[in-house]
This record gives C-alpha cells, sequence and structure tokens, in this order.
C-alpha cells in the first residue's frame, strides 16, 4: 500500500454512495455471526482504496467469512488485543502510504468508510499473525541444510527479465478525477496493440513514441513492491492503475524469460534527483535535454546546483525497499549514468531530473542466510495459517442468505 495522500484522496473521491437501502441485510451466517450487507459494501470499499486486490463483491463476501473464523478462534484462544496496540497498528498501516492514521482515517470517511471498518480490519489480522505465532512458532525450526538447500537453489534459478509496456499519466488535482477514470479504462484494453495505442495518446514519458514499449528488463530492477504484481501478470495482461506522485501508471507485461545467470540482488540503489521549476513546460523540457548533454556522472549535478538552496539536489543510497515507488520504477529502467525526465512534484510545477549513480551489490553472506531463514520461517507459518483456517471452515456452519 505505498501511495500519497493525494492519491488516496482521488480514488476516495471516486467512490461512489451506495445505497441506503437494506444495508444490514444478512448475506451470510457465520456458525453464530451474521455478515451483514453493510459489511460487504464496507469491504469492497476498503479495498478499492487502498489498492489491493480482492475489491469484488464475491472475493469480499469470502473473506469477511474467513474473518469471522479467526475471529472465533482468537475469542477461543483467549487473545485480548490492547487499545494501544490496535491503535499502533492501524498507524504503522497508514503510513505505509506516507500518510498520518488521523487524515487516512479522514480520507476514508470522505469515500465512506467507517473508521471502524479499518479497525476491524487490521485487528483481525494482527490477532490471526499473533495466534499464529503462539500456536506454531515454537513447531518451526529452520535447520542449516534447509538454508543452504534454498540458496543453493536460489542460485540454480537464474534470473527472469520481463519486457514491459508503459503508461504515465500526469494527474494534477483538476485532472485527478478524470486521469483515474481513463487510467482504468485503459486497464482493460483486451490486446497489446491497444494498450500502445493508449500510450501514443496519453503517456508523459519518452516511450510514447513507441507506443510504451521499454526494452528487456531484469525484475530485480524493479521495485521489490512491485515485483510480485508483475509476476502475477500473464502475457497481455495489465496492471491495475498505480497511484504514483502526481501522476496514475500502468504496465502490460508483454514477455518473461529465465535466464541461465544468476539473479542480482542489490543492498543499496544511490541516485540524484535535481529539481527543475517549470515542471513539464516545453522550456523546462528543453532545459532538462540540454543538461543532458553536458553531465556524464551524478557528481556533475553537484556543479549545476551550486549556489541554489540545498533541496534543489537531493542525491542518496538506499535499500531497493525504502525508495519511492515511482523513483523506483524509473530508475529500473536505467543503467548508471542515464537520466529520466518522466517524474514531476509539487502537483506538476517542479521537474524531476532523476539520474542512477550505480547499484550495490548484495553480497553478505550471512545476512542472506538470516533473510533466507526468516522467508522459510513466514511460509512454514503462512502454510499453517492456511491449514489451520481450511480445518475451522470445514468445521464451521456456513449458510449465504
Amino acid at each position: 500500500m505505498k501511495r500519497s495522500v493525494l492519491a488516496l484522496a482521488l480514488t476516495a473521491a471516486l467512490v461512489l454512495p451506495a445505497t441506503a437501502q437494506n444495508l444490514f441485510k444478512p448475506v451470510v451466517q457465520v456458525n453464530d455471526s451474521i455478515v451483514t450487507e453493510f459489511e460487504v459494501n464496507q469491504r469492497i470499499r476498503f479495498l478499492q482504496i487502498i489498492g489491493a486486490p480482492g475489491g469484488t463483491r464475491d472475493a469480499a463476501i469470502e473473506a469477511l467469512i474467513e474473518d469471522r473464523l479467526r475471529i472465533e478462534a482468537t475469542r477461543d484462544a483467549g487473545l485480548v488485543l490492547t487499545e494501544e496496540g490496535v491503535t499502533a497498528s492501524m498507524a504503522e498501516f497508514a503510513t505505509r502510504g506516507n500518510i498520518e492514521l488521523p487524515e487516512f482515517v479522514r480520507l476514508l470517511g470522505q469515500a465512506g468508510v467507517s473508521q471502524e471498518t479499518f479497525r476491524d480490519f487490521v485487528t483481525v489480522n494482527i490477532a490471526w499473525r499473533d495466534l499464529i505465532r503462539a500456536r506454531y512458532g515454537n513447531r518451526v525450526q529452520i535447520s542449516s541444510a534447509e538454508i543452504d538447500r534454498a540458496l543453493a537453489a536460489s542460485s540454480d534459478q537464474g534470473s527472469i527479465r520481463i519486457l514491459l509496456s508503459e503508461i504515465i499519466i500526469p494527474a494534477p488535482p483538476p485532472k485527478a478525477a478524470q486521469v483515474q477514470a481513463l487510467a482504468e479504462r485503459i486497464a482493460q484494453a483486451k490486446s497489446i496493440a491497444e494498450f500502445s495505442s493508449f500510450a501514443r495518446q496519453h503517456s508523459a514519458t519518452a516511450t510514447r513514441t513507441r507506443g510504451g514499449r521499454l526494452d528487456w528488463v531484469p525484475l530485480s530492477n524493479m521495485p521489490p513492491q512491485l515485483r510480485g504484481v508483475i509476476l502475477g501478470l500473464s502475457v497481455g495482461e495489465i496492471t491495475q492503475p498505480l497511484p504514483i506522485p502526481g501522476a496514475v501508471a500502468l504496465f502490460q507485461l508483454r514477455d518473461i524469460e529465465e535466464t541461465d545467470a544468476p539473479a542480482p540482488e542489490f543492498a543499496a540503489v544511490e541516485y540524484a534527483a535535481y529539481y527543475m521549476a517549470g515542471g513539464r513546460s516545453q522550456a523546462t523540457l528543453s532545459a532538462a535535454e540540454a543538461l543532458k548533454a553536458k553531465i556524464d556522472v551524478c557528481d556533475d549535478l553537484y556543479g549545476v546546483a551550486k549556489g541554489q538552496p540545498e533541496s534543489a539536489l537531493d542525491r542518496g543510497s538506499l535499500a531497493p525497499a525504502d525508495i519511492p515507488q515511482d523513483i523506483a520504477i524509473e530508475l529500473a529502467k536505467l543503467d548508471p549514468g542515464e537520466v529520466s525526465t518522466n517524474l514531476t512534484r509539487s502537483n506538476g510545477e517542479t521537474l524531476v531530473f532523476l539520474m542512477l549513480c550505480g547499484r550495490t551489490a548484495a553480497l553478505n553472506e550471512e545476512t542472506d542466510r538470516e533473510t533466507v531463514a526468516a522467508g522459510l520461517r513466514q511460509q512454514q507459518l503462512t502454510g499453517l495459517s492456511d491449514s489451520l483456517l481450511e480445518q475451522l471452515r470445514a468445521d464451521a456452519r456456513i449458510e449465504y442468505k
């Protein structure tokens, strides 16, 4: 859930009010608990606003059934959450999108989603997580041999590279709702040719003249939070609209292949962002092109920014997961020394001259082993969680109304 305050607000503004009729009509009974029409509508809206999968009626009903089973199991186990713990978890959820909790709750309210709906969603998930850890944590032991096998399998698998097409549409506040509606229409494109046509008409990137078509990119270059989304696509499928600061992005998978070379993992990505007044005006874009021709490495930008406010140049080295998503997407397409001018800030008034300085490979074997062990432990806990939920469902009395 990595999105800006603006994106959430815009998404909220697009959500239509539900009818007041039969809001508390029973939809399904799970043992002694009733799921109402109101809860189904609230869950659908909530998932749509945060951009999570499952924002359909059938998926929402099934998720609420599972929530009832989880709540019953945690209650039977005597697990009690503190008020402070729940509030902290709600705040942590909100900050994943760089939003403070009060603002997040306000935006949900604008979309007709109650604070109680958000609270229930968070509460059931952290309670279930705590139950699984308490019930199975001591049973999950990862041996050195298991870590060795996982590392060997990883090195033998080679790497994955992907062939994408992109559309990035600027979404300044006055046009935000219109752009969101357009992006949702583009996401329904039925072919690569149709998506390319939309790219030529609406994309603001340099690839628009090529129908949005990008060259092959290693999957490991992509932001970690997008890798799973992309791997979940079939060839020809399109992501849901992805809100990024000042714009909306869509990607279509054109091809995917595995290579023999091991997948590189990066501990850090170093980049420089020089901010130019004027946004995507022709004058600013021309100045950016002229600047691109004058510099070769990131250090050259220090001379360009000399005498300007310190905020004019942002130079840093961050772990891939810590890089803002829109910047990470652009950096994934670049080789060291290359530049992107696709992004803006300040509601489109500032152009981001983004340059990739370099990538630092992750070489610490012990860190790798710790990460692999944590992943294996989580896989086992997830499997035990799924098995318990399946058993609870098999034993439950579930009646659709």
